[in-house]
């Protein structure tokens, strides 16, 4: 019996751990990625050398599991089910944590989608949903671009790539190196356009242009093997600044004074901590980095969705706020799945603020 036992035991792990090669993604090579300025040592780099003040591991662990903050909403995050694109103008639906859907002149663009129900290279670990996502992958509208910043599991995921590979026939705009996830994941050769920083391509019109960024990559033990990016895409009449995941560094005046200005800027606010603060921005960070490419209206994301960080879950839209009032930014804090008009954003609704404790 306990044979028995041990071997279904055996079984299952093994079917749980089926897909973890794949997760793992492939090993970008050859000679684009060799030649980048970005990449010497067998690794990508930041324009910088980062330096961290990380706070001691024993620390971490007690706030962990200790800490008093409020990590998870109390309630259900309220939902909106996302209209037809409106065929014009400029609208930022966000679906959650980074992914957003972007209506540019005409063109649709989706950033880094994630459906999964959580972020992580094993189905039964790894940060989980805080929410459903607003609408089914299946009723997203014919897309121009699929635009990804990098390849960590929270903004690269397999599921969703696998199944917009299948319903959808747009390109997928990745950085440098990301590609060879893709190939792995049998996404053909021709819907794959790779971009070292400072170039380019154009599609539906759009010009989507790989900025940079200061962060680092990595879906298993090896880092930093393919690059990581931030987006200017740039449409006939208007323009939209994406900052991926991101520490604040001088980049983002030199992006605002060969890009900007741009109508509105998505900027990534939450997972922040004093262990790690040149890869994640704080709030306070994020209105500077909008001000800094010369945004218009600001879309905060990266946060609600998953916890990746230690602080309340209200504390980087509070903070967002607070920070953009006192420097006079045009803010939208949509609700998932809710639609930002540009030319007329809604006043903010504290909606958030209901499910706080």
């Amino acid at each position: 019996m306990t044979r028995y036992l041990l071997g279904l035991l055996a079984a299952a792990l093994a079917w749980a751990l089926r897909d973890l090669p794949a997760q793992l993604g492939g090993r970008a090579c050859g000679e684009r990625v060799a030649r980048s300025p970005q990449y010497r040592d067998g690794a990508f780099h930041n324009r910088a050398a980062t330096s961290s003040t990380p706070v001691e591991g024993g620390t971490l662990l007690r706030e962990l599991l200790f800490g008093k903050q409020q990590r998870k909403p109390v309630g259900a995050v309220p939902l909106v089910v996302p209209p037809a694109p409106a065929g014009g103008g400029l609208h930022l639906t966000w679906y959650g944590h980074s992914t957003a859907l972007i209506e540019l002149d005409g063109a649709l663009v989706l950033v880094d989608p994630v459906w999964s129900e959580r972020v992580s290279p094993l189905p039964f670990a790894g940060p989980r949903r805080l929410h459903e996502p607003p609408a089914p992958l299946a009723s997203l509208p014919r897309l121009d671009a699929v635009v990804i910043s990098h390849d960590h599991y929270d903004h690269l995921d397999m599921a969703t790539v696998r199944a917009l590979t299948r319903t959808q026939s747009a390109p997928f705009v990745v950085p440098l190196g990301v590609g060879a996830h893709l190939r792995r994941w049998r996404v053909p050769e021709d819907r794959i356009i790779e971009l070292d920083w400072a170039e380019s391509t154009t599609l539906g019109g759009v010009r989507i242009v790989a900025t940079p960024a200061q962060h680092f990559s990595g879906r298993g033990f090896r880092r930093d093997g393919t690059l990581w990016t931030s987006f200017a895409l740039l449409g006939p009449e208007h323009r939209v600044f994406y900052t991926g995941d991101s520490g604040y560094f001088p980049g983002y005046a030199e992006i605002g004074a060969e890009h900007g200005p741009f109508d509105a800027t998505l900027v990534q606010i939450g997972a922040y901590s004093p262990g790690w603060p040149d890869i994640h921005m704080t709030p306070e960070e994020g209105v500077a980095t909008h001000l800094d490419v010369r945004g218009g209206v600001l879309v905060p994301v990266h946060w609600a969705t998953f916890t990746l960080a230690l602080h309340d879950w209200t504390e980087p839209v509070d903070r967002l706020w607070a920070e953009a009032k006192a420097r006079g930014v045009t803010l939208a804090v949509p609700r998932p799945g809710e639609r930002v008009d540009v030319s007329s954003p809604a006043p903010v609704d504290p909606w958030w603020q209901l499910l706080r404790t």
